[in-house]
This record gives C-alpha cells, sequence and structure tokens, in this order.
C-alpha cells in the first residue's frame, strides 16, 4: 500500500478552496450538490483507509482473533511506520464511529420526538402550534411515514410577528426544504465531518448554502427577492437555534447578514458545472480530482491488503 494509504487522509485539503469560493461563485443548488458529493466520497475513503490500517494494527495485538499469519513481517512491510500508524488508527476509528453513531442517534432521536408531538395536530403538511416562542423549520418525513415528504412547524408567535407576505416567503423557503431534501445534505455532510475533520469547512459551506438554496426558491415563488430577505432578517431576530443541525430552518442556519445581501442582488445563474477558466472552476476540478485520487488510493490500498493477506492467510 505504501503511502497511498495515507493519501485520502489529508486529502480533504484540496477541497478547501471551492467550499470558500462555491457560496459565492456558484448557484445555491450546484454548489450543495458539489460540496456534499465531493465530501461523502472523501468522507468514506478515509474511512475505509482507516480500517485497512486497523486491520494491520489489530493483527500485532497479543491474543488478537486474526489468524497469525496477518501479523507477518511482509504484511506489516505494506505500511510505512506499521507499529505507529496501525495502532494509531485502532483508536482513531473508534473514535470516528462514536461520533458518527452519536450525529445518527441525535438526529434521529429528535426528529421523532419533534413527529410524536406532532400526533393530532391538525394540517397535513403545515402544523402551526400555539407556542410563544417563536421558530419555523422543515420536519422530514419518515420512512414508512403517513407524511413522508415531512411537515413545516411553525410557531404562533413566529406567525404573529411577519407580514402576510413575508408569511407565504417563509413557508416558500420551508416547502424548498422538504422538496429538495436538504436535510439528506445537511446530515451527510455532519457525519463526512466527523469522519475526517478536514471535511470541516465543507460542512460549513453546505449548511449555508442549503439555506440559500432554499432562499432561492423561495424568491421565485414569491416574485419579490425583498420580501425573502426581510422574512429572513425578522426571523433571525425573533427566533432560536433549531432543534438539531441537520434540521433545515429559515434563519437559524447559515451567516443571515450574507443571505440577506445575497437577497438584495440579482439572482444567482444557474450552472451545472463552472468554467475551468475561472477560480471557482479550478478550485471545483481540483476538489473532483481530490475526490478521484482519494477513491483510487483507497481502492488501490484495499485491494493490495486484501492480496496480502491472502497469500499470508495458510489454507
Amino acid at each position: 500500500m505504501g503511502v497511498f494509504v495515507f493519501l485520502p487522509l489529508v486529502l480533504p485539503l484540496s477541497a478547501w478552496p471551492v467550499a470558500r469560493l462555491a457560496e459565492t461563485r456558484l448557484h445555491p443548488r450546484t454548489a450543495t450538490r458539489l460540496l456534499t458529493a465531493v465530501a461523502v466520497v472523501m468522507a468514506g475513503c478515509s474511512t475505509l483507509c482507516l480500517a485497512l490500517l486497523m486491520v494491520v494494527g489489530t493483527a500485532q495485538l497479543p491474543g488478537n482473533p486474526l489468524p497469525d499469519g496477518w501479523s507477518d513481517p511482509e504484511v506489516r512491510a505494506a505500511v510505512p511506520h506499521d507499529e505507529v500508524a496501525g495502532r494509531a488508527a485502532i483508536p482513531a476509528l473508534a473514535v470516528v464511529a462514536a461520533a458518527c453513531a452519536r450525529t445518527l442517534w441525535r438526529h434521529r432521536r429528535v426528529t421523532r420526538r419533534a413527529r410524536r408531538a406532532l400526533t393530532g395536530v391538525p394540517g397535513s403538511t403545515v402544523a402551526v402550534l400555539p407556542d410563544g416562542t417563536p421558530y419555523a423549520y422543515a420536519l422530514p418525513g419518515g420512512r414508512g411515514h403517513s407524511r413522508s415528504r415531512g411537515r413545516i412547524v411553525v410557531s404562533t408567535a413566529l406567525l404573529a410577528g411577519l407580514a402576510p407576505a413575508e408569511r407565504r416567503a417563509l413557508f416558500a423557503h420551508e416547502r424548498a426544504h422538504l422538496s429538495a431534501r436538504h436535510h439528506r445534505h445537511l446530515l451527510a455532510a455532519h457525519l463526512a465531518a466527523r469522519a475526517n475533520p478536514f471535511l470541516r469547512p465543507l460542512r460549513t459551506a453546505v449548511v449555508y448554502t442549503a439555506e440559500r438554496w432554499a432562499d432561492e426558491e423561495a424568491a421565485r415563488a414569491v416574485g419579490d427577492r425583498r420580501t425573502v430577505a426581510r422574512a429572513i432578517g425578522k426571523a433571525a431576530l425573533l427566533s432560536p437555534r433549531t432543534p438539531v443541525p441537520t434540521v433545515a430552518a429559515l434563519a437559524a442556519t447559515g451567516p443571515v447578514p450574507r443571505r440577506v445581501a445575497a437577497l438584495l442582488a440579482p439572482a444567482p445563474t444557474a450552472r451545472t458545472w463552472p468554467s475551468a477558466f475561472t477560480s471557482v472552476g479550478l478550485a471545483a476540478w481540483g476538489a473532483a480530482a481530490g475526490a478521484l485520487v482519494s477513491a483510487m488510493s483507497s481502492a488501490n490500498s484495499a485491494v493490495t491488503l486484501f492480496l496480502i493477506l491472502h497469500a499470508a492467510t495458510p489454507l
């Protein structure tokens, strides 16, 4: 495997430029999809390489259940500095697994608790709750749930603070979150950042671009960008945080002043892929190349280790 097994652990650094530029230079829809895809690929590759290193490290531990041949010098020679890297990968992978499990558990717990709280509340797609705390968020539907597309949850306190046109903008914004299933992008980006800390800038960017995506959809539905900007500004002043970072909300995530400024500017041009002759195009191609090299390195390491372990395993 050589140094190839370590490349996926650091290649997420190649995506940092596009994480910064995509927020302002790409259409929010394109940026969200691009950044999420890159984050998921790189997180999966780095986790796979950690698992490969863990196998080599575990084989060196006394009393392990692995075949004795897996601790032979020929196997250990496949990993540079095998004693340090192999053993360090064991707690590292355990931390990654625990962090991802905690994120999934928290997401499922909050969404299930919210669905149970809405049992019996009238409204098939919108749930208006008589609550003195201002909030609004898009609650995704569950598998096998009667409302599989989710519901918009909003309190009467927030509705009271918005004008009628701003209320329409609020519902259009949350409806965009549900129709595009932004909670999947947010959850994937959060899990990727848990798997590899170098992917945190991509998670931050996805949180912002997903909100901007919903902002643009709301502006298109309402037909007035300034109305959406006012709704976001008022909701940001009134609303607390969302129940969990993977649940999308009108103004609880993302830098609100930047979102308002973007809505006061002309609508962004929708492009499927940026031109390679621009800074964001070069950054996007660099991130794509980093993801490709990461996938090739992890695949090469996995195949190489499999062949080495197969040869070292007595028949």
